[in-house]
């Protein structure tokens, strides 16, 4: 074999391996990018598990508070009123936080009305929803701070260099944090009505 031939052979070879090395590079950070998603989309889903559990347990303690408190209709209807907007929002993370938001702060709203009736709080029933509520609350936080953690890890893999790339050519966009906006409405609703 003469030398040019070799030397061709060398170079193609070469090209060919820089050529491998960069698919191989962007499978790789392709299946990381789907994979990111698919981690996305799951702590979503735990996030809307427990808003669900929250939505199924006040119209419950609503009704409890009825019973006691039946001069305080427009309160009561706020709240059930602001969890039907709740659970009907399947807009974006920033929808549903605003929606959210308008619960907790008519949740508030249920906590100043019960204030106002002391043998409701010690009504047995009432004190096991509002334990289960306070538990949804927790639940609720620990499954945000999970999303947002992964909202922010892909936000970091899409918008950081060589990532990015591979992001933008496959239509990987930066995802949504889900926070409530109003700082009033970041505290947990108070459900202890001891």
């Amino acid at each position: 074999m003469s030398p040019l031939i070799i030397g061709l052979l060398i170079v193609g070879g070469v090209v060919f391996a820089i050529l491998l090395i960069a698919l191989l590079w962007g499978v790789g950070i392709y299946n990381k990018l789907v994979g990111l998603r698919q981690h996305l989309k799951d702590s979503w889903s735990g996030v809307d598990v427990e808003l669900k559990r929250r939505y199924d347990l006040i119209p419950n303690l609503v009704e409890t508070v009825k019973g006691y408190a039946k001069h305080e209709s427009d309160t009561l209807e706020s709240v059930i009123a602001a969890r039907n907007t709740a659970v009907a929002s399947t807009g974006s993370p920033a929808q549903q936080a605003k929606d959210e938001g308008a619960l907790i702060g008519a949740m508030r709203q249920l906590s100043v009305v019960v204030e106002r009736y002391p043998e409701l709080k010690a009504d047995s029933q009432f004190i096991n929803l509002q334990g289960e509520l306070a538990e949804t609350e927790n639940r609720i936080a620990s499954t945000r701070r999970l999303y947002n953690g992964n909202v922010r890890e892909m936000n970091n893999a899409v918008q950081t260099f060589p990532s990015n790339i591979i992001a933008g050519m496959f239509s990987f966009k930066s995802a949504e944090y889900f926070e409530i906006e109003d700082a009033a409405v970041r505290e947990a609703p108070k459900v202890s009505f001891t």
